[in-house]
């Protein structure tokens, strides 16, 4: 269902003003609220989950205990949005932290991350790409050109997008510090299993989000390795393969971690975390409204977080997971829900 603007639609007859709806015509719509809903049954951070086939699928990320991260997940489990029931599915070969999980055609795939050494939490990047069989296993496909992690994924036609995020800087691939930003923009073909690269990103930045609307893919906030969050918007357009800027987060609002999702044509950006001044996790949501090129404050977080899933369902957006305060401390399994009904 998709959010509308507001209208005021009065008539007046036999003296009395009433009001009244015509076909066509875009009704009142109450503002998004938000409401708690069944937690997952760990705490987990660094997440991109998926809606798929009515379920949303958390897979891999980092774990953490008594306030801090105590490990690499393999864990994949289903949540039934409906019901709040979680199954638990078969875990990954190798645990992972930051994985792209995206539906497309009917299936599911799971692309890129950071794998680690037994008893670690390393950073190794890969190049992984996988898919979900029908026993409920993983299985290799075509890995991609360049490894790529805490970068933005969407799904365009038959092909996911992935763009930014971090790639190793040298020969090392093994911890944080091993990477940098980029601008790079892979392109993988589910239907050919084959990938390609299209048109980079306006700017290099990490732990960006974004959603499309419209057939346009926005992708907003983030970070830079050195110099700090991004306020940065970039509108990308596949027909052309072109980006273009567009009006950036109101300033000092763009942050790592955050998550996003789309209703009403509307884009939702939520949380995040900064560094500097002692670091905080950010509380407030943004909309951007692309009829007008501007955003808009909303009502913020129950639960402020970064490192989280945003998955958009129906009229509302689940927010899955994350950390309450920046790095790794307080991960939580929190679930909540920002929407209309």
């Amino acid at each position: 269902m998709d959010m509308t603007r507001r209208t005021a639609l009065l008539s007046a007859g036999a003296g009395l003003a009433t009001a009244c709806t015509s076909p066509g015509v875009a009704q009142p719509m109450a503002a998004p609220q938000w409401s708690a809903r069944a937690p997952l049954p760990f705490a987990v951070q660094e997440i991109y989950p998926a809606l798929h086939k009515g379920r949303i699928h958390v897979v891999g990320g980092l774990l953490g205990e008594g306030g801090r991260v105590v490990g690499v997940s393999d864990r994949h489990v289903a949540y039934d949005p409906a019901t709040g029931a979680i199954e638990t599915l078969k875990p990954l070969l190798h645990a992972t932290h930051h994985p792209q999980a995206v539906s497309c055609k009917g299936q599911l795939f799971l692309l890129g991350g950071f794998r680690t050494n037994p008893g670690a939490v390393n950073w190794i990047m890969t190049t992984s790409t996988q898919f979900l069989d029908g026993m409920g296993g993983w299985n290799g496909l075509r890995d991609a050109p360049a490894p790529h992690a805490e970068a933005v994924a969407t799904v365009i036609g038959e092909r996911i997008h992935i763009v930014g995020g971090r790639a190793p800087k040298g020969t090392a691939n093994l911890a944080y510090g091993d990477h940098a930003d980029t601008d790079h923009h892979l392109v993988y073909d589910t239907v050919a299993n084959a990938w390609s690269t299209a048109a980079p990103a306006l700017s290099k930045r990490n732990s960006a989000t974004g959603g499309m609307i419209g057939g346009l893919w926005h992708v907003a906030g983030g970070r830079h390795v050195e110099n700090g969050p991004s306020d940065a918007h970039e509108v990308y357009d596949a027909k052309e393969d072109r980006w273009r800027n567009a009006a950036p987060m109101p300033k000092g609002s763009g942050a790592g971690g955050n998550a996003a999702g789309v209703i009403g044509d509307k884009l939702y950006v939520f949380g995040g975390e900064y560094f500097h001044d002692g670091g905080k996790v950010h509380a407030e949501v943004w909309s951007y409204d692309p009829k007008t090129d501007a955003w808009e404050a909303e009502a913020p977080m129950p639960t402020p977080r970064h490192g989280l899933g945003g998955i958009t369902i129906d009229n509302g957006i689940w927010l899955v997971g994350g950390a309450k305060k920046p790095s790794g401390s307080d991960t939580t399994g929190a679930v909540e829900r920002f929407g209309i009904g």
